[in-house]
């Protein structure tokens, strides 16, 4: 008993002196508390001041964050929580709570990636206390966090669902922020589906809706701002509907809105769509830089997500240039970097990039392994925007075995897959080709287009004249 009643006694004279000593700081340095609120917060928590030491919490992570040290952030947001689990169960301290995990999952999608088992628990406790509190506006940004991880997981139905409940959601309430998190969210999450009229349709609204001081808001507690992945996503799916011009012109500007924000993440998921968007238009010299800028971000800021890309496509640059033995070994190990992070999305082209570096080194049976492996995982899990290719790379491996009929049989596949994700223009009908004469060149299907400009992002590349061969559609 004497030996509890000590314990006591000192326990009580600690948190007095914490208190003492959190007072003094702030009588004789008040700047303190805006400069090191998480010192503030340390002190309330052994004085037993468990509100202030959660108040203390988020602003210290909050700065954290907007100075983009996402690591301590982290672990202040979660010390935050740890505080608010000593208070009693209300609705205060659910609103706290929602803020602190929301707040959690945003840094989280920058430090262990998008599809990260942490970031989707942490999304998974916010959502349910917002719908619990009556899915507050200021707090939009936890659906949109949720599609994304669902997106780079490869649930696309599951993305989709949310998505287009938070774009729903927003038309009922004339909700002008939550539509553009919603058409951006709908947007990414239709471009990997290869529904790209239908994502090009949303992405563009966001950037006509999009006001940077109307809402400006929804910065808060997101891991990027939320006009830099439209033009990113858009610049994919303008290559694919065949606009490389308009592609670059997009995905470049989300790049310098990045830089003059200076917001790290932003610029690393910038930089990752505009290196993956150069693979594809082929252009090795801007690769390569661009490339070198993603890897030098990423591993300055500890972001291994975005630096697994950068490490992909440094790996593809060594293939292209002829170093085809240490690119495939760059290829493989960003690979698995990525996929580390929980992310399968984007994986079927990460493996016909490995697949083209393993035919150039003639090891065409792991190559015709690695695009049977892709083209499994984009039948499994719906990530078709880039089957037309897949089927196309693997007909002419089998055209070069000697495999004609098969490789015909994929040709025609390809095609059909370009045609049927055209975009609707009136009087088109399917082009008419010979693709027996098509085998015989070991030629493949081109990509099927419709030459109408995008209405929405840079002057230069919307505005751009239609000749009248340009009005109708026409295979490239």
């Amino acid at each position: 008993m004497q030996d509890a009643t000590h314990s006591s006694l000192l326990r009580s004279a600690r948190q007095q002196l914490h208190a003492q000593i959190a007072d003094a700081l702030i009588a004789q340095s008040p700047e303190l508390m805006d400069s090191q609120p998480e010192l503030f917060a340390q002190h309330y928590a052994e004085a037993g001041l468990v509100e202030k030491s959660v108040a203390c919490w988020g602003k210290a992570g909050h700065r954290s964050a907007a100075r983009s040290a996402m690591a301590e952030a982290a672990a202040q947001f979660q010390k935050g929580l740890d505080q608010l689990g000593r208070l009693p169960d209300t609705s205060a301290r659910k609103l706290h709570e929602l803020e602190f995990w929301s707040a959690l999952g945003a840094v989280l999608l920058a430090i262990k990636g998008y599809a990260a088992p942490e970031a989707g628990q942490a999304y998974a406790h916010a959502r349910k206390l917002w719908e619990q509190l009556g899915s507050p506006s200021e707090f939009l940004h936890i659906p949109l966090g949720q599609a994304f991880y669902h997106v780079y997981r490869s649930e696309f139905d599951s993305a989709l669902r949310v998505a287009e409940d938070l774009l729903n959601g927003s038309r009922q309430r004339n909700d002008s922020g939550g539509l553009v998190l919603g058409h951006n969210s709908t947007g990414a999450s239709q471009m990997f589906a290869g529904k790209f009229a239908s994502s090009r349709s949303h992405l563009e609204e966001v950037l006509v809706r999009y006001d940077p001081i109307f809402h400006r808001s929804l910065m808060h507690q997101a891991v990027l701002h939320i006009h830099i992945p439209s033009p990113v996503f858009l610049g994919i799916v303008l290559f694919c509907l065949g606009y490389p011009d308009q592609a670059l012109a997009q995905s470049n500007t989300a790049i310098v809105e990045a830089r003059r924000l200076a917001h790290p993440p932003s610029l690393a998921g910038g930089l990752a769509g505009n290196t993956r968007l150069l693979s594809l238009l082929g252009a090795e010299a801007s690769l390569a830089e661009r490339a070198d800028q993603l890897v030098a971000v990423t591993t300055e800021q500890g972001f291994p997500f975005w630096r697994a890309m950068g490490i992909i496509c440094c790996g593809l640059v060594k293939v292209r240039n002829g170093e085809v033995a240490e690119g495939i070994s760059l290829l493989r190990s960003g690979s698995i970097a990525y996929r580390a992070t929980g992310a399968t999305a984007w994986t079927p082209y990460h493996l016909a990039l490995q697949a083209r570096a393993y035919e150039l080194a003639d090891q065409n049976e792991d190559a015709m392994m690695l695009l049977d492996e892709a083209l499994q995982i984009a039948e499994t899990t719906g990530e078709r925007w880039f089957a037309a290719e897949l089927n196309r790379h693997k007909g002419h491996l089998l055209l070069r075995q000697g495999h004609s009929e098969a490789a015909e049989e994929l040709y025609r596949k390809a095609l059909s897959i370009a045609w049927s994700r055209r975009p609707r223009c009136g009087n088109c009908a399917p082009p008419r080709v010979s693709l027996g004469s098509a085998v015989t060149r070991a030629a493949a299907p081109k990509r099927v287009t419709c030459s109408h400009p995008s209405t929405a992002g840079s002057p230069k590349a919307s505005t751009r004249p239609i000749s009248k061969r340009q009005r109708r559609c026409s295979t490239n």
